[in-house]
């Protein structure tokens, strides 16, 4: 950074803030949760046997978290917002193929147990949240423990 404040540096904050905001309080209510709760919300999906969903219940919380620190404080930002990225296309995947084979997902595991929107308005949500993870991957390294470290050098 030159001194000077550019537009595209505050984008870049706020969106590595909203991601990462979101992903860790996210992570946080499945973490906090019974495992079974989110396994079961998986299970809804109906792509993955019941041991898996036990293990990437246990799991994703918990790299949600560490994704979602990591890119609020703009370590590693373009490696986690690209992370970022991937886990939401998979969402969107998911919540897709649910909807397209009409499966009565009630919730669909995004905050734990906590209530959800329907599958339609995740899916938007989702899509809003890749245009923020995008504009941190593009933008994001202003005002970032990335640039800190630059700097120094």
């Amino acid at each position: 950074m030159n001194g000077k404040t550019d537009i595209k540096d505050i984008v870049g904050l706020a969106s590595r803030l909203i991601v990462g905001g979101i992903f860790i309080y996210a992570g946080y209510l499945k973490a906090v949760s019974p495992a079974e709760e989110f396994a079961y919300a998986i299970e809804g999906y109906k792509i993955v046997p019941a041991w898996l969903a036990l293990w990437t219940a246990l799991i994703l919380p918990w790299l949600e978290i560490y994704l979602g620190l990591m890119l609020a404080t703009g370590l590693f930002t373009r490696f986690c917002a690209a992370g970022a990225s991937l886990l939401l296309l998979g969402f969107e995947a998911l919540l897709a193929q649910a909807w397209l084979r009409h499966l009565p997902v009630l919730s669909c595991g995004c905050f734990g147990a906590n209530g959800s929107y329907s599958l339609g308005g995740e899916f938007a949500r989702n899509i809003a949240l890749l245009v923020f993870a995008v504009l941190a991957f593009r933008f994001g390294t202003g005002y970032s423990l990335d640039s800190a470290v630059d700097r120094r050098d």
